[in-house]
């Protein structure tokens, strides 16, 4: 018997029990389904983390004060105040060709209020060079100047979320209810708003840029950082600096020359560790991309268990039509078929029903991405390689689970088939 005549006899068994073929591949249906709806969640999730992390810059390097040690007990990192702003200006004023720009930061949780509205969001105290270091750039108004550093003036840019929370804006909708909403957030610049009770005068707004999980930078207001060091906070120490690398080839050229320039500031000697960490953005795109597989490979290995239990159907079923053809198998054999003619055409059977399972499955998969995308807002990406996988996978688990039913069809004896009731 020829491959196509094995097929086309594998085709009608499974269509003279069509309901029960469509409840058997039921499993690998889901299965296949599971797996592309999973991998596409975790490949979205890879790529919306990946843009939020671009967002925060590019080639931008942190530093961060370094962790107190109690006796044997180390703290966590930045629980030493070891960073000063002369430091943000030491390495600022170093005349190199691989540090770009740099912002310190000084930061705290404050209430703000603004008429009879108030919130509690995050003060940052920063230097002018913030918003296109740290890729936050102004939509009305302006940001503060090296002036307004200088005489530590009491001004304030507002994130989107703050605008909206003292306005008491909910989201908008229309055109029309966005155009009047537009107006009442450019009337709050130019006024006065209270931050722990200290005057500040508004002067822009900064552009959306949407929450990032840990810190959602539309929920902060921006003030000079000598303005919140002297009248807000009252330290002399800051939170961090950041600073931005000429190219990403020089990220390492960078660091060292960050280490050396506040190692000569902190007066340390070479037997002394550093009292301050430098960690990268490669180094948290890396870690981002590390957790997300470990994600992926969850979420497949999930989706993988109800594509095995699938399997395990199609073995059942197949079983069954073995008892149910014993009959069919002796007189076939009788009349001259081989045993490879026996086990191709239940093997035919199984990956038929896999394959048909898959391709539906696929389907399935991809509608329910595109649910899940539309319904929770997550995003998602249904690549070629997951759907190649799911199939590659599916036709896997009709060989696998038809091996066994087919050689035992292949093994029977036809005399005993033929007396078989």
């Amino acid at each position: 018997m020829g491959l196509d005549e094995s097929l086309w006899t594998a085709l009608r068994a499974l269509r003279a029990n069509l309901l029960r073929s469509l409840l058997t591949m039921l499993g690998v249906m889901i299965g296949v389904g599971s797996i592309i709806a999973m991998l596409s969640i975790g490949k979205g999730a890879k790529e919306q983390s990946l843009e939020r992390m671009r967002s925060m810059g590019a080639n931008l390097l942190f530093v961060r004060p370094g962790s107190q040690r109690r006796g044997l007990i180390r703290f966590g990192m930045g629980s030493r105040r070891t960073l000063k702003y002369e430091d943000a200006e030491a390495l600022e004023k170093r005349n190199t060709a691989y540090i770009e720009g740099v912002a310190p930061e000084s930061s705290s949780s404050a209430q703000v209020k603004f008429q009879n509205k108030n919130t509690n969001t995050r003060i940052i105290g920063t230097t002018p060079n913030y918003p296109e270091i740290r890729n936050t750039p102004v939509a009305k108004g302006s940001f503060f100047t090296d002036e307004d550093v200088l005489f530590r003036r009491r001004v304030a840019v507002l994130g989107p979320t703050v605008v909206e929370d003292l306005l008491g804006e909910s989201s908008i909708t229309n055109s029309s209810e966005a155009a009047e909403s537009s107006l009442d957030e450019a009337s709050i610049i130019g006024q006065n708003i209270r931050i722990n009770n200290v005057i500040f005068r508004v002067i822009g707004i900064t552009k959306t840029k949407g929450d990032m999980g840990w810190r959602n930078p539309d929920d902060q207001v921006y003030i000079p950082i000598t303005t919140a060091q002297k009248r807000l906070f009252g330290v002399e120490h800051i939170d961090s600096i950041n600073i931005q690398a000429a190219s990403q080839e020089v990220m390492k050229k960078t660091e060292d020359e960050i280490e050396r320039v506040l190692r000569r500031q902190h007066k340390l000697s070479s037997s002394k560790e550093s009292d301050f960490s430098i960690r990268n953005s490669a180094d948290w795109i890396e870690t981002m991309e590390e957790t997300n597989k470990t994600f992926n490979w969850l979420l497949g290995g999930t989706a993988f268990v109800s594509l095995l239990v699938g399997g395990i159907g199609i073995m059942n079923i197949m079983l069954v039509s073995v008892t149910e053809r014993t009959r069919e198998i002796g007189l076939r054999k009788a009349l001259g078929a081989k045993r490879r003619d026996i086990l191709l055409q239940f093997l035919i059977e199984s990956v038929a029903l896999s394959l048909v399972g898959g391709a539906i499955g696929i389907i399935l998969g991809i509608v329910g991405s595109r649910v899940i995308s539309s319904s929770a807002g997550w995003k998602t990406i249904v690549s070629p390689e997951s759907i190649a996988l799911a199939f590659v996978f599916a036709a896997a688990v009709g060989i696998s689970f038809g091996v066994f039913p087919a050689r035992k069809a292949a093994k029977l004896n036809p005399i005993e088939a033929l007396r078989y009731e």
